[in-house]
């Protein structure tokens, strides 16, 4: 029999009840058009083999650095290649390998968190000084660590996420479960004999969900943002795979000619970001969640 029945869990944002945080999300304009830039994104990159016209990789000699219009909606590249389809699969990869980096950072993060926080003492103090470590480096200098040790290639980026992002998560995480466990239903699963594992899955992170959604969220943008940076700097998609910092990195020098070879990326990534941002600040406000107050704590 669980305890959360009769509990006062520390944090109830999620319990207010799905369709409440919804309609507080549509309240706000911010949120809803967050959430919308960010669908709208999704919806992109899914249909993106139907609106795309062109093979966002294959090179066309004859149409090179073509303007906008007939068979190239936005023209092409310096190699050919349709500016529309690249900018289109760009969108698949950028979601696909930020939301995977992501997400596995956040799952990691919440795991060395709750162990960290119900074991506490020397355990606690190790994790502490180690994520602090890791802290200090600036995240792009990390990344590039990372890749030059490792080589490109999508788990690679990934892993350098992981490196990055994984400290600041579990920070957040830690300062929220540590509020939850000395609740009563905590300690009733203790006296119980429960072990930690039922104690984290079913009495500590339920109650802080709100908090890890919201992290998800506002973790997604800066890793979208760090991907692309790492793509455009040289040390992240390999051409001539179609990434946005690749696109921009690769045609920044022809912005008189073709100037939408460099705008519609740095449009795609602008209005991504601002969707994830707007989203995560939303979310946030809707489940109660002050993201400073768990850093400061």
């Amino acid at each position: 029999m669980t305890t959360m029945t009769g509990a006062v869990p520390a944090r109830t944002g999620l319990r207010r009840g799905l369709p409440r945080v919804v309609r507080s999300i549509l309240r706000s304009k911010p949120a809803t058009l967050g959430f919308g830039l960010v669908l709208l994104h999704v919806l992109l990159a899914i249909l993106a083999p139907l609106l795309a016209g062109h093979d966002p990789v294959r090179n066309d000699p004859a149409a090179v650095l073509q303007l906008p219009g007939g068979a190239y909606p936005l023209g092409t590249d310096t190699l050919g290649r349709d500016i529309l389809s690249r900018t289109l699969y760009g969108g698949r990869y950028a979601l696909a390998i930020s939301l995977a980096a992501t997400a596995l950072t956040v799952l990691l993060g919440t795991v060395i968190a709750g162990l960290a926080a119900f074991y506490g003492g020397w355990l606690d103090q190790v994790v502490t000084r180690v994520l602090d470590s890791v802290l200090a480096v600036p995240a792009i200098l990390a990344m590039l660590v990372v890749v030059t040790v490792f080589g490109s290639g999508a788990w690679v980026i990934i892993l350098a996420v992981v490196v990055v992002y994984t400290g600041g998560v579990t920070r957040i995480v830690r300062a929220a479960a540590m509020d939850v466990l000395p609740k009563d239903f905590v300690t009733a699963a203790r006296a119980r004999g429960e072990g930690v594992f039922y104690i984290l899955t079913r009495e500590v992170f339920p109650n802080i969900l709100d908090v890890v959604l919201v992290e998800f969220a506002m973790r997604a943008s800066w890793v979208v943002l760090l991907i692309s940076s790492l793509s455009f700097l040289g040390f992240g998609a390999n051409p001539p795979a179609p990434d946005w910092g690749l696109m921009v990195a690769e045609n920044r020098s022809l912005m008189a000619v073709v100037p939408l070879a460099t705008l519609a990326p740095m449009v795609s990534l602008a209005t991504l970001i601002v969707g994830l941002n707007l989203a995560s600040d939303g979310l946030a406000k809707s489940l109660g969640v002050d993201r400073m107050k768990e850093i400061i704590g």
